[in-house]
């Protein structure tokens, strides 16, 4: 019988490959492969006895979560220059160090890397509202599944603390299945989710995007907004499905954070929705037009109708069949209009 790592590999495995023909970004794929190759060495060394390569495994493992926060960083921030791809290597070659000189410290430092890199994950999603590089279509998804990721390295810490917990009580007999199940369940999680498109920030299906606390704006605020809707009426770049905060920024020749910032002071919400109300303002008037819903979702920057429907629903207050102009719909509220009725 097939063991359940040796499963897990060939699912990451299949993953991985579908996301290079998919010209995926690289950085995912080789994550994947990472994370492949770790659940067939779990599965030669536990489910076949391998015991040559039991040395192996924390080393390798170890290379996980560097691989991790470098996908997140290539996805969704920025693309990480090469002396810095460098730094991080330290992690698994400090694992080396320890497994050749000090061997007893490895139920610490394995599990602190895991951890350390989880924790850094979520410090960057819960500090900046917006993803530079994530499409604004997708909202809030890819940041709720690198989330979920970050969660996924801390709790695969949690587990090696359980692990070693076991060693030192003297229940030896407990530790092989809970290396399988842990590692296979953090594995297996590790590449779902970042082998889905949402990862990237591609279009996906997601929920209402969480809205940022109003805060007062300043003149330069009210500035770059006016600045950002005159530029959309001029060239309407909203309309682009793979418009990303980075590219509107360096096309106001702003930077990524200022331009955030003063959206999400002057809105109370984030860049994605106040993009995306502009989108359905243009929705809107295609429908008007006479243009069916399909037609008018793909004419203004979506690309799923799920995504397309929740948007307009929320800025318009009915869904996209029932809008037969401003006497039938209800009144459009728009993160747009209620920046300038603010201003």
């Amino acid at each position: 019988m097939l063991p359940i790592p040796a499963f897990v590999a060939l699912v990451l495995a299949y993953l991985a490959v579908r996301r290079f023909l998919a010209q995926g970004r690289p950085v995912l794929v080789i994550f994947l492969l990472a994370c492949a190759v770790q659940s067939c060495l779990v599965a030669l060394v536990h489910g076949y006895g391998v015991e040559w390569l039991r040395p192996v495994l924390p080393v390798s493992a170890v290379a996980i979560p560097p691989l991790a926060w470098i996908a997140f960083q290539d996805a969704l921030i920025a693309r990480l220059p090469g002396h810095k791809l460098f730094l991080h290597a330290a992690a698994p070659a400090f694992a080396l160090f320890c497994r050749l000189f000090a061997p007893e410290t490895l139920d610490v430092v394995v599990p602190a890397i895991f951890a350390g890199y989880g924790a850094a994950i979520l410090w960057r999603i819960s500090t900046f509202s917006d993803m530079p590089l994530a499409r604004l279509e997708a909202a809030e998804m890819p940041a709720m599944i690198w989330k979920v990721l970050g969660w996924a390295l801390i709790g695969s810490a949690l587990s090696d603390v359980l692990i070693a917990l076991a060693f030192m009580t003297g229940h030896d007999g407990w530790t092989g299945w809970m290396i399988t199940a842990s590692s296979s369940l953090a594995l297996l999680l590790l590449g779902l989710l970042s082998g889905s498109a949402a990862a990237s920030g591609a279009e996906t299906d997601v929920a209402a995007p969480r809205a940022v606390p109003a805060q007062a704006f300043t003149e330069e605020d009210h500035a770059i907004l006016k600045r950002l809707e005159g530029f959309l009426s001029r060239e309407p770049l909203h309309l682009d499905p793979n418009l990303n905060l980075t590219r509107l920024a360096r096309r106001l020749h702003l930077p990524e954070k200022r331009l955030s910032a003063a959206v999400n002071r002057a809105t109370g919400s984030n860049v994605s929705r106040y993009i995306n109300a502009w989108r359905i303002r243009h929705a809107c008037r295609l429908i008007e037009a006479g243009s069916s819903v399909t037609d008018a979702m793909l004419g203004s920057g979506f690309n799923t109708k799920s995504n397309f429907n929740r948007e307009f629903r929320r800025v318009t207050g009915v869904a996209p069949s029932a809008w037969r102009g401003g006497a039938d719909a209800a009144p459009a509220v728009t993160e747009i209009s209620r920046s300038r009725k603010s201003m």
